[in-house]
């Protein structure tokens, strides 16, 4: 492992020219005269994000070679970059580089290792999704906090910006460097299929003052914080990976709403900027997504909000961006927008050679590259990566998933938990009266590192507080035959808590919950995800809203149901009625306690 000073040398004095904390305007010198010398197709590599197979950046195992070769063409990380020189890594479970803490420095220290020991060798951004709530690519034994909406419900902006410290922490301690988080989106449409609780809201003011505090908790760790996904991803009913949204929002209602989070993250000193592989014509009616668009990119974000920091694309290799070009012809018509980063394109050989023909045949200019790389190395150098680029086990040991940080998890989503009906005061239930539970419902793929089932995690709380609990998983769409087992054994229980999870009309599961209300059994409904299910449940004598079915909510869920404590948090958005959806069941802030 190349050592911190020759690290030092290798880069020029960089870190005492540009230290970390340093406005993006500070002086540059050492940095231009580094590109000055790079070859144009290592600029090039500089601007790309992509995955990579395997748990180790030398010697995953050999399936994730194949994989590797397959969609990549070279067999390891430490291949990858030697081909490419890419500029940063993305981190996904489903890749196999998050098995465990210890591994994942171990590949980052790799990864970093392969970089720096090539000529003129820089170290990499090594980047992951890790929103908290249903969205983790990191799971146990790292800290998991309740997810974006579930702090729009407890409000506190304090414990937004220590959600972005203690993760910022343990990701810097694993050797991440950038979280593409948080969500910046105002979600108004409850039918939004892929933001939904991943937004802290629908009021913009306080969505902006969440974003703001989780973006300097992340800066406090010196990880790169990334607002996502402009110009704003809150009202589609369309999900970007798999079709290509529009949001009709005016210019006059984007910049009262969609604009509002974004403008706060810039004020706050937000170091990257992810784009929306949708359309908004008010902003540019050309028909092209925003991050192929020069007037939203360049000349709204860029311009009208005062961004010069790094503006990074949702992944290339989704359908919203891939729908009006081809592969080719997408990372070229990015850059002429404005952006700097181009993140996991479906084939990384097809998009790193159209940049540098595109450069060689006019169509960009060598110095557009240069100054995506400038902004590219200007927040490494501010992350302190030129100096300290290595990670130790003793600091994975200290920082992940410390017995402080996970009792902080547990008291914040506490302040989440959303009371939503409580009929006749049934809740809390006593271990007297209602000792014995029937714990049914759904069971989705718990979120990533989580135990799951959810309804197994709720029973397991339940129990570690007194009650007795039985479990019985009816999945998201119950049949007949197993909804009458569920009958049959509520009839025996002293409660029962059902878990819901996006109950839609004539969803299968309101039949489950309105045949175990009938049953005389007292009945607690649990929305496992989008709090909207309680206006498809109104015969639910007692409701409450997770947000999410990680295990810390659904120990906190546990908690308020059994008293041990009062449920705090407010709803961020508004649940209309099922019948008249222009009218309003709950309103922002509505929530109950005891």
């Amino acid at each position: 492992m190349p050592s911190r000073r020759t690290v030092l040398a290798a880069t020029m004095g960089v870190t005492a020219s540009l230290a970390v904390g340093t406005p993006a305007h500070a002086d540059d010198t050492a940095l231009r005269s580094l590109i000055s010398r790079m070859p144009l197709a290592e600029k090039v590599g500089q601007l790309f994000v992509t995955r990579v197979y395997g748990h180790s950046a030398t010697a995953p195992d050999q399936a994730d070679v194949d994989a590797n070769l397959s969609e990549l063409g070279v067999r390891t990380a430490a291949e990858l970059i030697a081909k490419y020189r890419v500029g940063g890594i993305i981190y996904f479970s489903w890749a196999h580089n998050t098995r465990d803490p210890h591994q994942i420095a171990g590949l980052s220290n790799g990864i970093q290792r392969a970089s720096l020991g090539r000529p003129r060798g820089l170290p990499v951004l090594i980047a992951t999704d890790q929103e908290h709530g249903i969205v983790c690519r990191i799971g146990k034994p790292a800290t998991l906090f309740p997810g974006a909406m579930a702090l729009g419900a407890g409000g506190s902006r304090t414990d937004a910006r220590t959600v972005g410290r203690i993760s910022g922490a343990e990701l810097r301690a694993m050797g991440v460097n950038q979280d593409y988080s948080p969500d910046a989106d105002v979600n108004v449409n409850p039918a939004n299929p892929v933001i939904g609780v991943r937004s802290f809201g629908a009021d913009p003011d306080a969505v902006a003052g969440l974003v703001a505090a989780e973006v300097t908790g992340y800066q406090d760790s010196r990880v790169a914080a990334t607002a996502k996904h402009f110009p704003g991803h809150g009202d589609t009913a369309v999900d970007s990976h798999t079709g290509f949204p529009v949001i009709t929002h005016s210019r006059e209602l984007w910049g009262k709403l969609d604009a509002v989070p974004f403008r706060a993250a810039v004020r706050a000193g937000i170091d990257a900027i992810m784009t929306a592989h949708l359309k908004v014509p008010a902003l540019d009616d050309s028909g092209d997504p925003a991050t192929l668009s020069h007037p939203i990119v360049t000349g709204v974000l860029r311009g009208e909000l005062g961004y010069d920091g790094v503006v990074v694309t949702d992944s290339l290799g989704m359908a919203g961006v891939r729908q009006k070009y081809g592969d080719d012809r997408v990372p070229v018509l990015a850059l002429k927008a404005g952006v700097d980063q181009l993140l996991d394109p479906p084939s990384l050989d097809i998009a790193w050679n159209a940049v540098v023909k595109a450069v060689r045949d006019g169509e960009l200019t060598e110095s557009r590259i240069d100054e995506s790389v400038l902004r590219v190395l200007r927040l490494k150098a501010r992350l302190g990566l030129f100096e300290e680029p290595y990670v130790s086990r003793a600091g994975v040991d200290l920082v992940v998933g410390s017995a402080e940080h996970l009792a902080t998890a547990d008291r914040i989503a506490e302040r989440t938990t959303t009371l939503l009906v409580n009929r006749a005061g049934l809740l809390p239930l006593s271990r007297r009266t209602h000792g014995n539970l029937l714990v049914v419902g759904a069971d989705p793929a718990s979120p990533s590192g989580t135990t799951g089932p959810p309804t197994g995690v709720l029973a397991a709380a339940l129990r570690e507080l007194g009650f007795t609990a039985t479990v019985l998983s009816t999945g998201t769409a119950p049949s007949a035959e197993t909804v009458a087992k569920a009958v049959a054994a509520a009839r025996t229980a002293d409660a029962v808590v059902v878990a819901t999870y996006n109950v839609t009309a004539a969803d299968p599961q309101q039949t489950l919950v309105e045949q175990l209300v009938a049953t005389g059994t007292p009945v607690v409904a649990v929305a496992l995800r989008n709090p909207y299910d309680v206006a498809q449940l109104p015969v639910v004598p007692a409701y409450l809203a997770s947000y999410s079915w990680t295990d810390v909510e659904l120990r906190a869920a546990a908690r308020v149901i059994a008293g041990r404590v009062s449920p705090r948090g407010k709803l961020p958005v508004a649940v209309q009625r099922a019948d008249d959806p222009a009218q309003v069941l709950y309103p922002v802030g509505h929530g109950l306690s005891y």
